[in-house]
């Protein structure tokens, strides 16, 4: 195979336009590419035609406009290119007004109030700064997705908002050190993607798996990732030969897949690509993950991405790895080897240390679902708590900030910049620490509470855009100081004195470090309940239109949105395993009670010992009757929840009540499943799935 050869043959990239379009017509879209400006109409028609001619000539018959709903997932409409002419005949056509704009019926996606009930209409605006590409014999056109009234339905408009507020406010931090060249700065993004393999007919015969994506049974096999021995291990064959799909299949839609290993647990594996801009990189995540389980499937597989599909056993993460670049190719988190570099690359550095301390609520919720709170601080994701990690070598620079000394780290020259504390650092200044929720990585931050199913657009919405309000206020202050060197001495002294306390270079996972996080003031929001309601709160409300990412009404709907899906998944998962246990498990286990009961009684008849039969009859007995009764109770809860209230009132006793109650019921056939004969056993066990690839 080879590799340049075909990698992007299924995207409509700026080389492909530079070979289809007319030299003028490529020159103005490239401008809107490049500067993110408005479409010249006149262009729409040109770009069209030639996109249409390249689909079908790869054998697309259909286009779709390919847009990021607030269902987590993408959507899509397909409409053929065939148009009627006379003589009963059809051309296969595609005019600019379809490229540029469509209509879907928005009334079935997630709307958290933005409409009523009968506002069903919704448009999808071409995004031309993220290629379009073929995908099963269909051209797809990414797209933003608005209301009739143009409130924002989707992660793709704000994700964009964010980008441009991004770009504004640092560009003016660049003019303040003198740098007039950077016509634009944008977020870049590598979103290291964690998954399970398990084979296709493990999946198929356990109802939570194809119903909620996850066990919601399962006692732990006698050997699971104890051993360390499956993490960068060789990989099976089975496996190859679907990550060897699953990278042509993405180096076709030119997806920069670089990265492929397995977990720490079995079954589990990890992808991961080279950066790329923030909007690109969530539109390929999106195609990266719904590729995993196309291809998964050509080889009798199933991929799971919940992040937490089996209790005991690592759950799966997103590592949004997130920095600033320049269109000159400077990346704004690299310490450089300047001075000038040096003391722009601490400025920037402060603006994420603030921003992230002061918005802490904003960072937990963006990674808030019923799955993930499985996941953060099981000694496999960091916890709820929000913490930044510099290393110790960025904190002594701090230190020496703060106590207006020079910084003698390691032997290197000091850096003069009028300033004595700011050093000249090396391009990688840091160890990495796994337990740290937001941690500096030589030349990016490596956002890590992210999990599997997650898109990466919310996230990047909130870096985005509090890091942007941050850069703000600093420029704000710069602009207006006299002294322009003594001015950034004392904003970056005063952010991390003000800021130290979200700094923690130690072990996440420690009760010592909840207990000091505690004293030190910081947020600690365990589940969604506690984390969402923290969206509409006012400061955050008053950042976004501040911003111009977000009203106070979508903000407002996104928040009803998220507690919604909360409780909308818990009550699926509650509904699955009543099931689960009511029609499988109670009926299982009395039969296997029969055997049981059978052949103690015909030993007792025979004068033969059947202490051994009578106890595990009996604490078999116990388990299913308990579990009977607390499938009921789950029933009775679910019912309750109805009426609890409003969607922060339905969240709040789904976490306090019902996760609760589902707990007990697991835990009596999960006692069972290790006393019950394996042939009488209704599913496949953990032993069974995790190793059956």
């Amino acid at each position: 195979m080879k590799v340049p050869e075909i990698f992007g043959e299924n995207v409509f990239s700026l080389q492909v336009m530079q070979e289809k379009l007319p030299k003028e017509v490529f020159k103005s879209l490239k401008k809107t590419i490049d500067e993110d400006r408005p479409l010249d109409p006149g262009v729409a028609a040109v770009v069209a035609n030639a996109m249409k001619d390249w689909a079908v000539e790869k054998g697309a018959t259909h286009f779709t406009h390919w847009f990021q709903p607030m269902t987590g997932i993408t959507a899509e409409k397909h409409d053929s290119f065939i148009t009627p002419v006379a003589g009963g005949k059809v051309i296969m056509d595609f005019s600019g007004k379809e490229l540029v704009m469509g209509e879907t019926d928005a009334s079935s996606f997630p709307s958290g109030g933005v409409r009523a009930i009968f506002e069903a209409r919704g448009y999808t605006a071409w995004d031309p700064t993220s290629y379009a590409f073929i995908k099963d014999g269909t051209l797809c056109i990414p797209t933003v997705f608005l209301s009739y009234s143009g409130e924002v339905l989707d992660k793709k408009t704000p994700l964009l908002k964010s980008m441009r507020a991004l770009n504004r406010e640092a560009l003016r931090i660049l003019r303040l050190f003198g740098n007039m060249s950077v016509k634009r700065v944008y977020p870049t993004v590598g979103a290291e993607q964690e998954y399970f393999l398990i084979d296709r007919k493990m999946y198929d015969a356990r109802k939570d798996l194809v119903f909620s994506g996850r066990t919601l049974f399962g006692a732990k096999p006698p050997k699971g990732q104890e051993l360390e021995d499956h993490y960068f291990g060789p990989i099976k064959a089975r496996v190859v030969a679907f990550m060897q799909d699953l990278d042509t299949e993405l180096w076709k839609l030119g997806i920069l897949a670089k990265t492929r290993h397995n977990e720490v647990a079995p079954g589990q594996h990890e992808l991961a690509p080279i950066f790329t801009i923030t909007n690109v990189a969530s539109d390929q995540n999106q195609l990266m993950m719904e590729t995993m389980k196309k291809v998964a499937a050509k080889h009798g597989l199933y991929c799971l991405l919940h992040e937490k599909p089996f209790e005991g056993v690592n759950g799966s993460g997103k590592h949004n790895n997130w920095s600033m670049s320049t269109d000159t190719g400077l990346n704004l988190l690299d310490p450089g080897t300047t001075p000038a570099e040096n003391g722009q690359f601490m400025l920037f550095l402060a603006a994420v240390v603030q921003a992230v301390d002061n918005y802490q609520d904003l960072l937990r919720l963006t990674v808030a679902s019923a799955g993930n709170d499985h996941r953060l601080g099981a000694n496999e994701a960091p916890p709820a708590i929000v913490s930044v990690y510099l290393g110790e070598e960025l904190e002594a620079v701090i230190e020496a900030l703060e106590n207006n000394r020079k910084y003698e780290g390691k032997g290197r020259q000091v850096m003069q910049l009028g300033v004595d504390t700011l050093p000249e650092l090396p391009k990688d200044t840091t160890d990495r620490n796994r337990t740290s929720p937001f941690a500096f990585t030589g030349n990016k931050f490596e956002f890590r509470m992210l999990g599997a199913t997650f898109s990466i657009a919310g996230p990047n919405i909130i870096i985005n855009t509090i890091v942007a309000d941050t850069l703000r206020q600093f420029a704000d202050e710069l602009e207006q100081a006299a002294d322009f060197t003594g001015a950034l001495h004392d904003l970056v002294e005063r952010t991390f004195r003000v800021h130290e306390r979200i700094l923690f270079n130690g072990n996440n996972y420690s009760e010592e470090w909840a207990a000091e996080a505690k004293r030190r003031g910081l947020l600690n929001l365990p589940t969604c309940a506690d984390a969402l309601p923290r969206f509409a709160d006012r400061k955050n409300v008053e950042l976004f239109e501040r911003m111009g990412v977000f009203t106070e009404r979508e903000v407002r709907s996104r928040m009803e949105i998220m507690l919604e899906n909360y409780s909308k998944v818990l009550t699926i998962e509650g509904l699955t395993m009543v099931e689960m246990a009511k029609k499988d498990i109670y009926p299982a286990v009395n039969a296997y009670l029969s055997e049981l009961c059978g052949a103690a009684y015909r030993k007792e008849t025979m004068g033969a010992p059947v202490k051994a039969d009578k106890a595990a009859i009996a604490r078999l007995s116990a388990d299913n009757e308990a579990l009977y009764f607390a499938a009921e109770e789950v029933e009775r809860l679910l019912a309750e929840a109805k009426e609890a209230g409003d969607a922060e009132q339905t969240a709040r006793f789904f976490a306090d009540e019902v996760i609760p109650a589902m707990q007990k019921l697991r835990s009596y056939a999960d006692d069972m499943e290790q006393n019950t004969s394996k042939k009488y056993w209704p599913f496949p066990t953990y032993g069974d799935i995790l190793f059956s690839v």
